[in-house]
C-alpha cells in the first residue's frame, strides 16, 4: 500500500521547492503596518503558566495576553535552544543551516550562512525600525554572525546563553554584555534589565515608522536565580511533579533526591514569575504609549521545559521534555495578540512551527519577503486570523544530539501519525527504538503503535533519513568541552572577527571546485557539502550544482 510518505519524503522536497510566500495584496494589507513584539521564554514548561492549571508560579502577564488574543494550542519548537531560533529567524529548516542537531557553544566557528535573509532584514527594508534585546546564540566568531549585521538597527543583550541572572553576565568567564558592539556594565536583575531596556526603546522610538522589536528572554534557563523576594514568595513550594515518562528526565530526577539534593522547582518558578513581570512591563509601556490595538504580541517558548533535575519545569501532561522529540520537548507554550483582529479568548489548533513565524507575521504586515532562497514555513495568519483550519499536508522534522554526542532523538509528524526515533550509535553499531502515536487520538503519546503499523514507520523513518541527509557535513554537532586549550575571551564583545578583516566572500573549502559536486553526492546520507543542496533531486538522481 502506497502512503503520502512513500519516495523518500518527497513531499517535504516539494513544501521546499514552492514559490515563496507573498504578503497580502494591497487591498486586504491593514491601512497602518502593525508594530511586531516577539517575545522568546527560554526553556519554559507547558504546564508552568495560569491559564494551564497552574495554580502556585503567579503568570497574570501570560494570562492577560491569552484572554486578549489566542492560545497557539499546537505549536512547535526545536527541542533545544539554536535551531528554534534560527527557524524563527529565516523561515527555514535547520538541517538547512547545519543548526539542527545541538546549540552554538562559545567554541563553536558556525553561524548561520550570511546568505539567509533573517527577518528582520526584511522588516527594516519595508520602513520598519528594529531592535533585539535578549539573548542572540546564533553565531558570535565573526561580525557577518552579529545581530546588527543580520538586520537589527539596535542590539542590547549577550551573544551567548546562560551568563547568569546577575552581573558580571558573563560565559566562560568572559563578560557577555553589550549595546550594539560596546561592551556595558548596566546593573540588575537580568530579566528586568532586559523589560527596561525593551521599554525605553519602544518609549524613544521614531513615531513615525512602525517598529519590529524581539527580545529573547534568557528566562527560565539555567543556571536558575532570582531576586530575594521571588526567591522567598516560592520557598516553601512543593514539588509534586509528576513523572516525564522521559527516562533520562526521570532518571536525574530520582538520582537527586536519592542524594539529598534539593529540588530546582522553586527557584525555577521564581525565575518564571520574574520573567512574566517583566511581560507585564512591556505590555504595561505598550498600553500607556498607545499602542497595543496596533502592535502583533507573539509569545512562546524556544523548547520544552527542562524538566531533568536542575531544570525545575514541567510539561505534564505532555510527554517528556527539552532535548528529546516527544511532545513535551517540541509542543510549546505560545500566544498571540492583536486586538480588533485575532479573536479574543480563542485557540487556534491547526499546526504551527517556528518556521512558519516569518511568513505569518510578514502576510499579515504586508512585508515584502525578498529572500533567495525558498521557505519551509507557511503562512499560517489565516489559521490565526481568521481561525481557518489548515491542514498539515507535509511532514514536520525535529531532532537533537543533545547533550550526548551520537545519540539522537528525531521525529516527523502531520495532523494524524508521529514517528518518534531515538538513534544511539556507536562506533561499530546503531540502535534505533521507535515510537509511532496516533498524535491526534493520542497527544500525550501514550500507546506506541509501531509494531501494529509497521507500514508507517517504515516510510515516516525513510522521511526522516531523506531529511538528515541535507544537513551540511560541517555543521554543529554535540561537544560539551572545547578543543583542548581554548581559551575563552575576556570580554566577548572583542571576539567576532571585524567586516573589514574578513574577505568578501564565503571560503571555498579544500575540494576542487569541479570535483565539488561529485564529491558530495559520494558523501550521501552523510551530508551536504554543497550549501543548501538537494542531493538526489526530485526525481531521484543529479547532482548538486
Amino acid at each position: 500500500m502506497r502512503s503520502k510518505y512513500t519516495a523518500v519524503g518527497m513531499l517535504f522536497l516539494a513544501a521546499s521547492l514552492s514559490p515563496g510566500i507573498s504578503p497580502l495584496p494591497a487591498d486586504a494589507a491593514p491601512p497602518e503596518k502593525p508594530n511586531i513584539v516577539i517575545l522568546l521564554a527560554d526553556d519554559l514548561g507547558w504546564a508552568d503558566v495560569g491559564y494551564h492549571g497552574e495554580e502556585v508560579i503567579r503568570t497574570p502577564a501570560l494570562d492577560r495576553l491569552s484572554r486578549e488574543g489566542a492560545q497557539l494550542d499546537r505549536f512547535y519548537a526545536t527541542p533545544i535552544c539554536s535551531p528554534t531560533r534560527a527557524a524563527l529567524m529565516t523561515g527555514r529548516d535547520p538541517i538547512r543551516l547545519g543548526v539542527a542537531y545541538a546549540t552554538i557553544l562559545p567554541w563553536s566557528n558556525n553561524g548561520i550562512h550570511p546568505d539567509e535573509r533573517f527577518m528582520p532584514e526584511s522588516f527594516r527594508d519595508a520602513g520598519y525600525q528594529t531592535a533585539m534585546v535578549g539573548k542572540w546564540h546564533l553565531g558570535h566568531a565573526q561580525q557577518t554572525y552579529h545581530p546588527n549585521e543580520r538586520g537589527f538597527q539596535h542590539f542590547y543583550g549577550h551573544l551567548h546563553t546562560e551568563v547568569g541572572y546577575f552581573p558580571p553576565f558573563a560565559n566562560q568567564g568572559g563578560k557577555d554584555f553589550q549595546a550594539n558592539g560596546k561592551s556595558i556594565d548596566d546593573q540588575g536583575y537580568e530579566t528586568f534589565l532586559l523589560a527596561d531596556e525593551a521599554s525605553r526603546w519602544i518609549r524613544e522610538r521614531d513615531e513615525e515608522k512602525p517598529f519590529f522589536l524581539y527580545i529573547p528572554f534568557i528566562a527560565p534557563h539555567t543556571p536558575l536565580d532570582a531576586p530575594e523576594d521571588l526567591k522567598a514568595r516560592y520557598a516553601e513550594m512543593d514539588d509534586d511533579r509528576k513523572a516525564t515518562r522521559s527516562k533520562h528526565s526521570d532518571d536525574s530526577r530520582r538520582i537527586a533526591r536519592l542524594s539529598g539534593r534539593s529540588s530546582a522547582r522553586p527557584m525555577y518558578a521564581a525565575v518564571v514569575d520574574a520573567m512574566d513581570q517583566a511581560v507585564g512591563r512591556i505590555l504595561k509601556t505598550l498600553d500607556d504609549e498607545g499602542l497595543a490595538d496596533n502592535t502583533i504580541v507573539i509569545f512562546f517558548s524556544d523548547n520544552g521545559g527542562a524538566a531533568y533535575a536542575t531544570g525545575g519545569a514541567d510539561n505534564v501532561p505532555l510527554r517528556g521534555g527539552k532535548g528529546n522529540t516527544f511532545e513535551g520537548g517540541i509542543r510549546v507554550v505560545s500566544l498571540i495578540r492583536w486586538p480588533g483582529v485575532i479573536e479574543a479568548n480563542s485557540r487556534v489548533e491547526s499546526i504551527i512551527s517556528v518556521m512558519d513565524v516569518f511568513p505569518s507575521l510578514a502576510a499579515a504586515s504586508g512585508v515584502p519577503i525578498e529572500g533567495s532562497r525558498k521557505l519551509d514555513g507557511r503562512n499560517m495568519w489565516p489559521a490565526i486570523a481568521d481561525k481557518k483550519k489548515i491542514e498539515r499536508e507535509d511532514l514536520l522534522f525535529f531532532a537533537s544530539e543533545t547533550p550526548i554526542r551520537g545519540a539522537f532523538s528525531l521525529t516527523a509528524f502531520d495532523d494524524e501519525w508521529k514517528l518518534v526515533q531515538q538513534v544511539r550509535q556507536g562506533l561499530l553499531s546503531a540502535e534505533v527504538t521507535n515510537y509511532l502515536f496516533n498524535i491526534s487520538a493520542d497527544p500525550y503519546e501514550y500507546n506506541n503503535l509501531a509494531t501494529a503499523h509497521p507500514d508507517v514507520v517504515a516510510e515516516m523513518a525513510e522521511a526522516i533519513h531523506y531529511w538528515r541527509t541535507l544537513h551540511p557535513v560541517s555543521g554543529i554537532r554535540s561537544t560539551l568541552t572545547p578543543p583542548p586549550g581554548w581559551r575563552a575571551p575576556r570580554d566577548w564583545v572583542s571576539y567576532p572577527v571585524a567586516l573589514a578583516q574578513l574577505q568578501d566572500e564565503p571560503a571555498p573549502g579544500m575540494a576542487p571546485p569541479a570535483v565539488l559536486p561529485v564529491l558530495d553526492w559520494m558523501h550521501g546520507e552523510s551530508g551536504r557539502l554543497i550549501y543548501d543542496c538537494e542531493p538526489y533531486g526530485l526525481l531521484g538522481g543529479g547532482l548538486c550544482k
